[in-house]
C-alpha cells in the first residue's frame, strides 16, 4: 500500500531547514504488517524489497491466519516522515522470519528506538524480536496490529503474556490506517523523549 503523499513531487526532497535525522525501526514477527505500517507512514513512496514467496519458503514460515500471503520482504522497507521543518524520521522495517535475524541486527545500529509489532494470534513469535531489541540496548514500543478476526484482549493480558515492563508502552493499531499508524509512532516517540529527560536529569 503507497503512501498517500507519494504521488506529490514536492514530497520527495527534504526541506533545506531540517537538521536532525533520526532513525526508527519498525520490526516484528513474519507478516504482522510491518511493510504495510511503514507504507502508511511514509510521505515518499515507500522502499521495497518484496520477493514472491516460494513453496520452499511455505515449509519454513507460519503462515496461520495470513494464507493469502504471497510475497514477503527479503531485506528491509524504508520510510520517511517529516515531523517538523527542522526534524525527519527515517523508518526501517525489517524482515520478520527467523533466518534474516543477522541482517536487522547490523539495522539496530545508530537507531534511537523500534516499534514491535504484535498479532494476538501469534503473541509468543513476537519474544525472539523483542529479545534481540533488549541484547542491544534498543528501547522499544509494542503495537499490536488488529488484524480481522484476530482475537481481542485487554491491555492488562496483552501486556502479561508479552512479559512487557510497566514503562514499556503498549498500544494497538491498523496497520492499514494513516492516523492509526502515527498513534502508534507518537507513543514510541514520547517514550524515547521520557527517557532521554530522565537521562539527562540523572547526568545533572
Amino acid at each position: 500500500m503507497d503512501s498517500a503523499l507519494a504521488s506529490d513531487d514536492r514530497a520527495v526532497y527534504l526541506p533545506h531547514t531540517v537538521r536532525v535525522a533520526a532513525k526508527i525501526l519498525v520490526v516484528g514477527h513474519f507478516a504482522v504488517g510491518k511493510t504495510t505500517y511503514v507504507g502508511s507512514l511514509s510521505e515518499i513512496r515507500p522502499l521495497r524489497t518484496e520477493e514472491t514467496m516460494t513453496q520452499a519458503g511455505a515449509l519454513i514460515d507460519d503462515l496461520r491466519g495470513t494464507e493469502d500471503k504471497t510475497t514477503t520482504t527479503v531485506a528491509m522497507d524504508f520510510g520517511r516522515l517529516t515531523l517538523s521543518e527542522s526534524l525527519v524520521l527515517y523508518l526501517f522495517g525489517a524482515p520478520g522470519q527467523q533466518r534474516f535475524t543477522r541482517l536487522w541486527r547490523d539495522m539496530t545500529n545508530g537507531a534511537l528506538g523500534a516499534l514491535v509489532l504484535a498479532d494476538t494470534r501469534r503473541l509468543e513469535q513476537s519474544f525472539p524480536v523483542m529479545a534481540v531489541l533488549e541484547e542491544h540496548g534498543l528501547p522499544y514500543a509494542v503495537a499490536v496490529n488488529q488484524f480481522e478476526g484476530s482475537p481481542r484482549f485487554a491491555e492488562p493480558e496483552v501486556r502479561e503474556a508479552l512479559d512487557l515492563l510497566p514503562e514499556t508502552p503498549l498500544v494497538t493499531c491498523d496497520a492499514r490506517d494513516r492516523i492509526s499508524s502515527t498513534h502508534a509512532l507518537i507513543a514510541l516517540v514520547q517514550y524515547l523523549q521520557a527517557r532521554q529527560t530522565r537521562s539527562s536529569q540523572e547526568i545533572v
